[in-house]
């Protein structure tokens, strides 16, 4: 006796109003990923071409609140895993194709998911660019090798919030909206074939 055979999910025929409604999100992702990469790029270049490597120059647009001061970080967001580039690489280029794979795999489906991952990968490759080092000359000195340029700076009386950039707050909103999704629209369990 054959045991059934599991019933394949129904694919969108190419011209189909769901296939163009994936090509179209697809098409978003992509534009808010590659966008955000560069707006994150340009930014860091034209702040580091004014301001210089870090202690040449902060320039206060709130006095003692909020200004634009270069950094280097070694690290992760915020400066956190000071020294683990080489990690930081290989986590960032698994993460982009884990997420185009999710993508490609059916997140498109979902408008705020593709926001989402589009903002993800719109900041991993800004910093992602900064770790291969292909902002800088080959003499520069070794505590700047590598790094990932900042320059948003934050400071709260006494305390200076760890200066960052375009691509980490493109990586905050992203993780954010994820967490919303996660929490407020959670996947539908699939049903089983007898139950519907």
């Amino acid at each position: 006796m054959k045991s059934p055979k599991k019933k394949q999910p129904a694919q969108s025929p190419p011209d189909s109003p769901a296939a163009g409604r994936t090509r179209r999100r697809l098409l978003l992702f992509l534009g808010i990923a590659i966008a955000g990469c560069l707006l994150d790029l340009l930014t860091k270049q034209m702040m580091f071409d004014w301001l210089k490597l870090p202690g040449h120059r902060t320039y206060w647009v709130v006095e003692n609140f909020f200004g634009f001061q270069t950094a280097v970080n070694q690290g992760a967001l915020f400066g956190l895993g000071q020294g683990f580039t080489t990690v930081f690489r290989l986590v960032s280029v698994l993460a982009t194709g884990l997420i185009v794979v999710w993508m490609c795999r059916g997140a498109s489906e979902n408008l705020l998911l593709t926001i989402a991952l589009a903002l993800i990968t719109a900041g991993i490759l800004g910093n992602l660019y900064d770790r291969f080092g292909f902002w800088h000359e080959s003499n520069i000195p070794d505590y700047y090798r590598h790094g990932v340029r900042d320059w948003i700076l934050f400071r709260f009386g006494s305390y200076t919030w760890p200066n960052f950039n375009l691509a980490d707050s493109f990586l905050v909103c992203g993780a954010g909206m994820l967490v919303f999704e996660a929490v407020f629209h959670p996947a539908q369990p699939a049903t089983d074939e007898a139950d519907s």
